[in-house]
């Protein structure tokens, strides 16, 4: 593959990105990604697309499973890379060095949750945090959907669903510590998500 064969000699002559693996954990979320962790992301959304997967196979996802319930998910940046990877295979063609450089430059991880509330406005305002040992990380942004949806609940409580999004630096968290991501809706309360980033592949 010419784009992958000019990516590993531009990773081994540049040293624009790190090359080393991670000696202390065989899981984590993975900040500097080496050459071998690259290429094997592109080749797992390349392999995606080719078996038909829909690109978020390679969302971490936390929270509930059922549609009445409060659940999420984070892109990592290796993950991005397949998700692109997976996206472009369908289309029948590959990333271009632009495309894989723009995902490793990035200098923030989404996470992004799906809460419930029984008002449409309830999500406004929302706020999200990161929970590390005592630590709290501040996302460096957030949104969130102002007008909620409906749930499948209708008429019933939960009546509405709405998506709150933040993005949190690489630089302000422990990529492999013990975590609970949390909501705060405007209105009170808080929705609570534990989560090992330690286990992230």
């Amino acid at each position: 593959m010419l784009i992958m064969a000019r990516l590993r000699l531009r990773l081994t002559a540049s040293g624009t990105f790190c090359v080393m693996l991670c000696a202390s954990s065989a899981f984590a979320i993975e900040t500097q990604p080496s050459q071998h962790q690259i290429r094997a992301a592109l080749d797992r959304g390349a392999e995606a697309a080719k078996q038909h997967q829909p690109p978020d196979t390679f969302y971490t996802r936390f929270g509930a499973t059922d549609d009445l319930h409060a659940s999420g998910f984070l892109i990592t940046k290796l993950a991005a890379l397949s998700v692109m990877a997976t996206h472009m295979g369908l289309r029948g063609v590959e990333p271009s060095e632009a495309d894989i450089a723009q995902t490793l430059h990035g200098t923030t991880m989404l996470v992004s949750a799906t809460i419930f509330g029984n008002l449409p406005t309830f999500a406004v305002d929302s706020y999200m945090v990161l929970e590390q040992g005592g630590t709290t990380v501040k996302p460096v942004t957030v949104r969130f959907d102002g007008m909620a949806s409906r749930s499948s609940a209708w008429p019933e409580s939960p009546r509405f669903k709405a998506k709150v999004v933040a993005s949190f630096a690489y630089a302000d968290f422990d990529p492999a510590a013990q975590t609970t991501i949390s909501i705060f809706p405007a209105n009170g309360g808080e929705v609570s998500f534990p989560i090992d980033f330690s286990q992230i592949k």
